[in-house]
């Protein structure tokens, strides 16, 4: 058994019935239960739809997510969260390169190993190196001045713990950041990269070994084990290539306003609701959820 989801941006919510019951009769899907007005709906359907993809390309155009889940599996005791344009909007790297003036070159770095065309591990090495000598007082000016939370994440993060779910930030940026972050949200634990500072600067270092790709992917294996879960209960979100290998093994992997190459490589994508789109997903209704 499968549950088909759809859902739109809560800040723009415009989910039509029609769009849901043409397709529940096309696919003899169970009754439509409306997770959230003209926001969120879903039905149950025998198997897996053939023409999902085609659907979901249709469901693009008129700013809708189209999602297929196992129904028995599809709530989740772990959040796996990235955090940069993940659980916040914007990439710690670039807004502290820009108030060292080089935020152009780190930007276009950045773009690059996110797509997957840069190792992950060196591109970090040239972007911190471009940071030598930023006064660590900075760092706070961004935190408060540039970091916005991505909408719906207080939601996501109390709504999981409430069901006695455990929540961990893992990074490929700093711990500068990612304990605030962390801090703000909720989550449980954090996991992030160190940014190495002598005599209040920045030394253009980062502290080894660097977090990268692998090293999301042994957070869910460690949490998992000392939780005695396993990754099946596993919801991981990201929008990089660095992400993917996290979303491969959990149980449900979600691509986040991701970028095209890892959209491309997730079953679940969420282009236009926010990060409550996970609750939804996981067949929570909008009046379960937790602010």
């Amino acid at each position: 058994m499968f549950t088909v989801v759809l859902l739109t941006s809560p800040a723009n919510p415009t989910l039509e019935p029609a769009l849901v019951e043409s397709l529940r009769n096309a696919w003899g899907g169970g009754d439509a239960v409306w997770l959230s007005p003209d926001e969120a709906a879903e039905f149950s359907v025998q198997r897996m739809p053939d023409n999902l993809w085609e659907v979901w390309e249709n469901c693009q155009s008129m700013n809708v997510d189209l999602v297929v889940v196992h129904t028995k599996t599809r709530r989740k005791k772990m959040l796996l969260a990235d955090m940069d344009s993940t659980m916040i909007q914007q990439e710690c790297i670039d807004e502290l390169a820009d108030e060292a003036g080089v935020g152009a070159r780190v930007k276009k770095i950045t773009a690059r190993a996110m797509n997957g065309e840069l190792d992950f591990d060196g591109a970090l090495r040239e972007r911190v190196g471009l940071l030598v000598g930023l006064d660590v007082g900075v760092i706070d000016t961004v935190l408060a001045e540039r970091i916005t939370l991505m909408p719906g994440g207080k939601s996501l993060v109390a709504t999981m713990k409430a069901q006695g779910g455990h929540t961990a930030l893992v990074s490929g940026g700093f711990t500068a950041f990612s304990s605030q972050v962390a801090a703000q949200l909720g989550f449980d634990e954090n996991r992030a990269n160190t940014l190495l500072v002598s005599g209040g600067v920045l030394t253009g270092e980062v502290g080894m070994p660097i977090l990268g790709k692998q090293a999301k992917v042994d957070a869910l294996e460690d949490i998992t084990k000392r939780l005695g879960w396993t990754e099946d209960d596993v919801i991981a979100v990201g929008d990089g290539a660095n992400d993917l290998g996290m979303l491969h093994r959990a149980g449900l992997g979600v691509a986040l306003h991701a970028k095209p190459v890892v959209a491309a490589e997730c079953d679940v994508r969420i282009n236009f609701g926010d990060l409550t789109a996970l609750l939804y997903v996981q067949g929570y209704a909008k009046s379960d959820f937790i602010s």
